[in-house]
């Protein structure tokens, strides 16, 4: 691994080495930088298509696994495809994230497709940070995908930010629910200067007593514009959740966009958006406390996003 993605994975996954007792494949400009397999995870790469897969056993439990992307140059179109098989009575966290460098003016993207198979009973939690940094011009873009089936009784919580630098980005999510399954997701998103956000959550929950809880709380600041769409489809006794937080600063614009459909009598779905800038009353406090103004608006869109 070069110096840049060493910096890139400390910023997306919080490896300052590879992780000896655990799983990982570090994906370096189109190509595998390191992989390692364990007892109960195991990553092989696919023959048809750029990616991998990774299999976890039934009844693993406590082990993290590491499959973070770097783009460390200008001129990369990287596409990748991972798929996650999580056996029965698993209990795993996998950390995931991308970060892009740009060196000149041309531009580099990375686009990641991920899909997640919860077998019965299954857990996950899912981490997964963006990041674009360098001194180049050239635009940073980064496209996840993420499908997740969720099969009775499994949960995963899915924990996604864009800490800065990323001129541009379309988040879909996609999952289908079970019996008794249970899907949160935690999205956090800042942009400024003329970059653009636009997220996508479309949520079928077709089994019984199954769960979804779709958050988003963004900052735009400058010229940057952030679009929030969210679907639920309530197809039996379910519960939806959809909410949409957001902070507007200077001449950003926001839009949250939600839809709710209840295809049976006992499907509860609920959304809530809030947009709106900061209160002037917030930054006064701060300020009789030492902050000049702009340290209190920046310590109000810190608290704010963590």
């Amino acid at each position: 691994m070069n110096k840049i993605t060493k910096k890139l994975l400390s910023m997306v996954s919080d490896m300052d080495d590879l992780p000896e007792n655990s799983a990982f494949n570090i994906r370096e400009d189109s190509s595998c930088a390191g992989r390692h397999s364990t007892e109960h995870v195991e990553i092989v790469g696919k023959t048809d298509v750029p990616g991998i897969d990774i299999r976890i056993k039934p009844n693993t439990k406590g082990e993290s696994i590491y499959i973070p992307a770097c783009i460390t140059k200008s001129n990369v179109d990287d596409l990748v495809y991972n798929d996650f098989y999580v056996g029965e009575n698993a209990d795993v966290i996998i950390v995931a994230g991308c970060g892009v460098h740009t060196d000149s003016e041309e531009s580099s993207q990375h686009n990641g497709i991920h899909r997640f198979f919860l077998e019965k009973g299954a857990k996950v939690l899912y981490l997964e940070k963006h990041v674009g940094i360098g001194k180049g011009t050239g635009k940073r873009f980064i496209n996840p995908q993420t499908y997740m089936e969720l099969a009775e009784n499994s949960y995963m919580e899915m924990d996604t930010s864009q800490i800065k630098g990323v001129d541009s980005t379309k988040r879909t999510s996609k999952a289908k629910l079970e019996k008794g399954a249970k899907l949160v997701i935690k999205e956090k998103i800042m942009t400024h200067g003329e970059q653009f956000a636009e997220t996508n959550f479309e949520v079928e929950l077709n089994g019984e007593d199954s769960g979804a809880d779709l958050m988003s709380r963004s900052v735009a600041r400058d010229h940057s514009k952030q679009v929030f769409r969210s679907i639920i489809n309530g197809n039996t006794n379910c519960m939806g959740h959809s909410q949409c937080d957001a902070i507007i600063m200077d001449t950003a614009t926001i839009s949250a966009i939600p839809e709710l459909t209840a295809n049976h009598i006992d499907a509860q779905l609920i959304h809530e958006a809030a947009i709106g800038k900061i209160a002037g009353e917030q930054i006064t406090k701060l300020m009789t406390l030492g902050l000049n103004e702009e340290e209190a608006e920046a310590k109000i869109v810190e608290g704010f996003l963590k």
